[in-house]
């Protein structure tokens, strides 16, 4: 029985576990508390970014997924999460007995810096501008070192039924288009995240890097009207290019690939935001239709 650890035990972390439970694996959940995790899941208790509460390991691990994010949105939070977490956790099993089958990292497609609409994979030249990538990419070196142990997946924009920020702001007319060129997004829905995540600790071999995206980059004008349809809702107003935000989000337009991904043999289950959405919207219609069975 494999024994897995997901450290920093989130949303993505608890949906692996209960994948990988039902397969047979002994899954470990690390936050820092751990008592609301599924029963199906074992707890452990420490803080990623105290090393004094690592110290003793409920038992040794074979693979670790690790899927740590910020506890504050700024440059300190990033640095916890992404390097001083990462490199405490490797301390912690470079300590373990039997050696480690596999480390997966989930990154982020912001360590691109990318923004004139290319196509991008992963042999693409990484040189971001904004702290949040510098930090992450500073956190993928430490993997790296690991050698043929180590896999990185730069996820793109996660979306699902939990997560539905682009889908309300389309519903409560707060929504904006812009006039200017193209501007390209990426995005996976979080099944697929968990579903690749899962493909990954099967596979035998695995690459160094991913792209965890769908096979479809789109302009997000084009993304905010088809929800406006699917919502049945007027499409967003459209806005002159000079009045867009000039955050480092507004600023990305970039194409990603994920052929190898694909190469890999995982099949997406939601390619293009078109099925994704679909299906959020399927299942709160399903939900609000429970809600009001007497």
């Amino acid at each position: 029985m494999p024994r897995l650890l997901l450290a920093g035990c989130g949303d993505l972390g608890t949906g692996l576990g209960l994948q990988m439970v039902k397969e047979g694996w002994d899954v470990w959940g690390l936050r820092r508390s751990a008592k609301d995790l599924p029963k199906d899941l074992q707890g452990w208790s420490a803080d990623l970014t105290q090393p004094t509460t690592l110290q003793a390991p409920p038992t040794s691990f074979d693979c670790v997924v690790y899927t740590a994010t910020p506890d504050e949105y700024d440059e300190a939070g990033y640095r916890r999460a992404y390097v001083d977490g990462v490199q405490n956790i490797l301390q912690v099993l470079k300590a373990q007995e039997q050696p480690l089958q596999r480390f997966v990292l989930v990154s982020s497609t912001s360590v691109y810096a990318q923004n004139t609409g290319e196509v991008i994979d992963e042999t693409s030249p990484t040189t971001p501008s904004h702290y949040s990538g510098r930090t992450i990419l500073e956190g993928e070196e430490k993997v790296q070192d690991l050698g043929d142990v180590g896999v990185i997946v730069r996820f793109g924009g996660i979306y699902g039924p939990k997560r539905t920020q682009l889908l309300s702001s389309v519903q409560k007319g707060k929504a904006v288009c812009y006039d200017g060129p193209p501007r390209y997004t990426n995005r996976i829905h979080r099944d697929d995240c968990i579903g690749f995540l899962r493909h990954l600790l099967q596979l035998e071999r695995v690459e160094p890097l991913y792209l965890g995206v769908d096979s479809s980059p789109a302009p997000k004008n084009d993304v905010l009207n088809w929800l406006a349809d699917a919502l049945g809702k007027e499409k967003p107003p459209i806005k002159p290019e000079s009045e867009r935000p000039q955050g480092r989000r507004s600023r990305s337009n970039k194409r990603c690939s994920n052929q190898r991904l694909l190469d890999s043999g995982y099949i997406l289950q939601y390619p293009s935001y078109q099925e994704g959405y679909t299906a959020i919207l399927q299942q709160l219609q399903d939900h609000k239709a429970s809600d009001s069975t007497p």
